[in-house]
């Protein structure tokens, strides 16, 4: 959980100072916070964000995809209040990885976007985005970004005081939030430090503005009613009237989460060994598509006036992960390697969806991944790292709706990094060689990939090095599909979709190339990106039109593709004078995608904006932002258009008590205007718009 004394990076080249709280000030240097393994030797990361402070603050959430969703590059899945995964640069699912301090979180939230990533904001100190094609150093599935998530679980320093503690608590309007969590870091003689954590956080169905339905959707749940009625299905036109009419709540959009973390590290010279153990348990609910049946999944020779009421019943998930975690750094000394980082993860992960109160599908996961680098001492101009990873998992759904056959997979990679600064410039180059086995010992089959990886950049420095950097990346990536694009096959309740792989996709592969200038330019901060991919055999999930068991049919198909896009932010201070500063803060992105027939790409965000003022005086900061979203529609088949919506909010932050910043107080009003706004990138857009007019309060205390 962050501290009070936290910094906030707001992009990638901007490191906001947040030590003392009564003088905060703009740091321009172009340094970046970064601690993923291999991420600090290398800048061949075309693009990375750092949140934490009070932009972490500000921004949390229950689910990471709706903290980082103001981010340039960034968008969110947004399936319920209770799951939602980030979107980068219109990559989600397999494409992006969500770590938790350089691995895996091991869950199933690749699988669907209806289950939640088993991270609790709540209790995180530090979020990273990382973008570009260097990432594929953390995995084959890293292919569109990862973001990585640095928490306290396993203390990260030594302690020079008796104990320290943070305290947060947050409440709002729009969801009847309460919320809290506590940390607790104690020195155990001069070597370790021990640790616990925890939160709790409950909200109830959200407060929306208008219809829960767009009005596409509306029009459709209307003509239908009117179609019943004139068949003298009276009962069944009135509850299709009634979800038409739906507005002001989102049905079962409520969340329940609590999680519990311990660890402990010892602390020898310059190395460190350390473990943690914890728990993520999470309830929450599934709005429903108005209108939909869950006509499936009887047994056979049930009665179907018995399905069609199991059917109607409101669906639910119920998760819980216990995860186990390692992590050591070994000082070599002067030789040729200077540390040995180690990494090493263990996830036993259950949940369960319900229909009401009966059980429909329950998700198993087991699950391990390990890594070792061995990072190079500097000799001359040449520096850099090699290592290994492994990932294991055992994957199983149970129930009648088991819509994925079990399956493992079993991953193996080797990598390397080197970086060759002459001067005024950087030559950079990144290797990746993995082999996967995905098995279903069911269907009776196997496949095995070898992948080969790789990026070289080229950074330009030309006035040293505070000032502007341009630079230019090359990159081959390969992706092995997974067990779920692999071998899917049947109806899944919570998404309401009949979901169909295919055995026999090949190696998903692409070519990149992407351009990046960051730095300083006078007073301003300046991060700007420009991408291409080339992708062969592109895997994606499309909505086939057909429908089975009453649902509609979704298939995983492999096509050429080619990816556009554009992300960027300069943040420049207006006015600097007697301890004051306003500042501007512009964002933007704009992606396009389209398969080699010229029909688009499914759930491709659209244009993005975002400006905001900020105010510093040290222990006051106030901030007002207009974030825009366009109009979407270059859309697949089968997909609807999405409308403009823009968004006004506000924050004011501040230190109650004069000469002590252990406590800051943040106030904070989101969508004040109450407009409607529904996100593209999610499946259920149609029917779970973003909430509405918010007012929360939050408390951080830090000593």
């Amino acid at each position: 959980m962050a501290s009070a004394q936290d910094r906030t990076t707001a992009s990638s080249e901007q490191t906001v100072e947040d030590d003392d709280l009564h003088n905060r000030r703009v740091d321009t240097s172009g340094v970046i916070v970064v601690t993923a393994p291999g991420v600090d030797e290398l800048d061949v990361l075309a693009g990375s964000t750092v949140v934490e402070g009070r932009e972490l603050q500000r921004e949390l959430d229950g689910q990471i995809g709706e903290v980082l969703a103001k981010q340039p590059g960034v968008s969110a899945t947004s399936f319920s209040p209770g799951a939602s995964r980030p979107v980068l640069r219109g990559f989600d699912g397999e494409r992006v990885r969500v770590l938790i301090d350089g691995i895996g979180a091991i869950d199933a939230s690749n699988t669907s976007a209806d289950h939640a990533v088993t991270v609790d904001p709540l209790t995180t100190e530090r979020v990273e985005i990382l973008r570009g094609p260097a990432v594929l150093l953390y995995g084959s599935q890293a292919i569109g970004g990862a973001v990585n998530i640095i928490d306290k679980r396993i203390p990260l320093r030594r302690l020079n005081e008796p104990f320290h503690v943070d305290v947060l608590a947050e409440a709002d309007t729009a969801r009847n939030l309460l919320s809290g969590a506590g940390s607790l870091d104690v020195p155990l003689g001069d070597m370790f430090v021990f640790h616990v954590d925890g939160s709790y956080r409950n909200t109830d169905d959200i407060e929306i503005p208008g219809f829960s339905v767009s009005d596409a959707l509306r029009a459709d749940l209307l003509a239908d009613a009117a179609e019943e009625e004139e068949e003298g299905e009276f009962e069944e036109a009135d509850e299709l009237r009634e979800a038409a009419n739906q507005e002001g709540i989102l049905p079962n959009s409520y969340t329940e989460t609590w999680s519990a973390n311990t660890g402990l590290t010892l602390f020898a010279g310059d190395s460190n060994l350390g473990f943690s153990f914890g728990v993520y348990d999470t309830l929450y609910g599934v709005p429903g598509r108005p209108g939909a049946g869950h006509h499936h999944g009887e047994e056979e020779g049930a009665e179907e006036e018995a399905g069609e009421e199991e059917g109607e019943e409101r669906v639910s998930i119920d998760l819980r992960q216990y995860r186990a975690d390692l992590r050591g750094e070994l000082d070599l000394g002067d030789g040729f390697f200077s540390m040995l980082r180690t990494r090493v993860g263990y996830s036993d992960y259950t949940h369960t969806e319900f229909e009401g109160e009966e059980v429909g599908t329950v998700f198993d996961v087991q699950g391990i991944e390990a890594r070792a680098e061995l990072v190079q001492n500097t000799m001359g101009n040449l520096g850099g790292s090699i290592g290994v990873q492994y990932y294991f998992r055992d994957f199983e759904a149970i129930g009648a709706e088991a819509f994925v056959q079990p399956n493992r997979t079993d991953q193996f990679s080797v990598f390397a990094l080197q970086e060759l600064d002459l001067g005024g410039v950087q030559l950079e180059g990144a290797a990746r060689y993995e082999t996967v086995d995905v098995d279903s010992r069911t269907l009776g089959i196997r496949r095995d990939f070898d992948l080969f990886s790789g990026a070289a950049s080229l950074v330009f420095e030309p006035s040293g090095e505070d000032g502007i950097r341009f630079g230019v990346t090359g990159s081959r990536a390969e992706r092995a599909p997974s067990g779920e694009e692999l071998f899917s096959n049947g109806p899944h309740i919570a998404t309401q979709q009949f979901e169909i792989g295919d055995p026999d996709l090949q190696t998903e592969s692409a070519w990149g190339a992407e351009a990046f200038v960051r730095g300083r330019i006078g007073p301003a901060s300046l991060s700007l990106s420009v991408f291409k991919n080339w992708f062969d055999n592109y895997i994606y999930l499309q909505d086939t039109g057909a429908e089975e068991d009453d649902l509609p049919v979704y298939q995983f198909l492999q096509a050429d593709a080619d990816y556009f896009g554009i992300e960027g932010q300069i943040t420049m201070p207006l006015v600097e004078q007697d301890g004051f500063t306003l500042l501007a803060d512009l964002r933007g992105d704009y992606v396009e995608a389209e398969l080699d027939d010229g029909t688009n790409v499914p759930r491709i965000p659209p244009l993005s904006l975002l400006g905001a003022l900020e105010a510093q005086t040290g222990p006051v900061d106030a901030r007002v932002e207009v974030q825009y979203f366009a109009e979407q529609d270059e859309i697949a088949p089968f997909e609807t258009t999405t409308d403009e919506f823009t968004f006004v909010n506000a924050s004011l932050a501040f230190t109650p008590i004069r000469g002590d910043n252990t406590v800051r107080i943040l106030l904070k009003a989101d969508n004040i205007f109450d407009v409607e706004g529904r996100r593209h990138s999610s499946f259920t857009k149609d029917f779970v718009p973003l909430p509405g007019r918010n007012f929360k309060v939050s408390v951080l205390t830090s000593f």
